[in-house]
């Protein structure tokens, strides 16, 4: 394939313009971004109505928008739809910070821990429950995000250290780096504390039950911050996709934008990992669906990633209440199980490539 076919919209090979996308291309295009809410709306929904206590729709419905205090009403309330809004708010936050990892390292495999953020934050967490004693996932969430905030700065730091320039594969050196020493510091911490490990297994599954709308007041205003941060910096990843070079050619400024995106990943993986521990395979799958069906734009990907993540995270969850009746399976299970298959599959069908 030429550079010129390959080269993202609006700029040809040396930084030329080019002519824009066919209006159908683009009308497709936000088509499809109606029908992922469309489709986000209907998990919602779902995800309301279904839960182990069974509540007929009609129900449902009637004290979704006329609360009256009964049993019914008190479950969708208190706790199923705190639960969904969290769901939206994580699922964006790990499939938006999965498209950026993916476009700031050019690595097709490259996910939100592979700067230390998750370790980070299991840290965070370790460090509240074994030394201070918090034993509430609402006390600790603080500390997770503080954890998940110092692990990327050192990998950022370590990444930068010298000479050099803060590259993709010196961040992503930096990134294994320190979570090996991260890791080895919570198993030994964790062995050598058995009740702490009680404690710290329930959250490390990763899962949106028990959780409350102080949750979300508490993670929103980060997640809106990295929106804002990788939504500025769309642009700039589509020139930086095509080479360091061409992007300086371009005006981008490359520091600048990695250091943003470093900044985005944080804020969003940070807090989605700090309010429902690890989930697994979200932010690496997602994007590679969202340029399978968009194709390497970075702006669609972005748009599509956000859209596509809180789908298959609050199906996720809904698809853990109903295989796991009278109990449930835990998300971060079920996202395992969900997204180790579909990545295969995108594997399978196509080369992973960024552009």
């Amino acid at each position: 394939m030429s550079v010129e076919a390959r080269a993202e919209p609006g700029t040809g090979a040396k930084g030329q313009l080019v002519p824009p996308k066919s209006r159908s291309v683009t009308a497709a295009r936000g088509a499809g971004l109606i029908l992922g809410l469309a489709a986000l709306l209907l998990v919602s929904l779902l995800s309301v109505w279904v839960g182990t206590k069974g509540i007929p729709f009609s129900a449902t419905w009637n004290v979704l928008w006329n609360p009256d205090g009964s049993q019914a009403s008190v479950i969708i309330h208190e706790y199923r739809i705190p639960r969904t809004l969290l769901g939206l708010v994580v699922g964006l936050a790990l499939g938006l910070s999965g498209a950026l990892m993916q476009a700031l390292t050019r690595n097709p495999l490259a996910d939100p821990g592979l700067l230390g953020v998750s370790l980070g934050a299991s840290t965070g967490v370790v460090v509240a429950i074994s030394f201070l004693g918090i034993g509430t996932a609402l006390g600790y969430v603080w500390f997770a995000f503080a954890g998940a905030a110092i692990a990327s700065v050192v990998v950022y730091l370590l990444g930068s250290s010298g000479r050099s320039l803060a590259t993709p594969d010196r961040l992503v050196v930096a990134g294994a780096a320190v979570t090996a020493v991260l890791t080895a510091f919570n198993t030994a911490v964790l062995l050598l504390d058995p009740q702490a490990f009680n404690q710290f297994r329930f959250w490390t599954v990763g899962a949106l039950a028990g959780r409350n709308l102080d949750f979300v007041y508490l993670i929103l205003p980060f997640v809106v911050v990295g929106l804002f941060i990788a939504l500025g910096i769309a642009p700039a990843l589509n020139a930086l996709g095509m080479g360091e070079e061409v992007g300086r050619a371009l005006g981008v400024n490359v520091t600048r934008t990695r250091a943003l995106g470093a900044v985005a990943v944080m804020l969003l993986c940070g807090a989605a990992t700090a309010a429902a521990g690890p989930i697994g395979f979200v932010g690496l799958a997602v994007p590679h669906v969202a340029r399978f069906v968009v194709g390497p734009d970075q702006r669609w990907v972005l748009a599509y990633s956000m859209l596509i993540a809180p789908v298959l995270l609050i199906g996720a969850d809904v698809l853990g209440r109903v295989l796991g009746a009278p109990g449930e399976i835990q998300v971060g299970i079920v996202t395992a199980f969900l997204g180790a298959p579909l990545f295969i599959a995108l594997c399978r069908r196509r080369k992973l490539v960024m552009l």
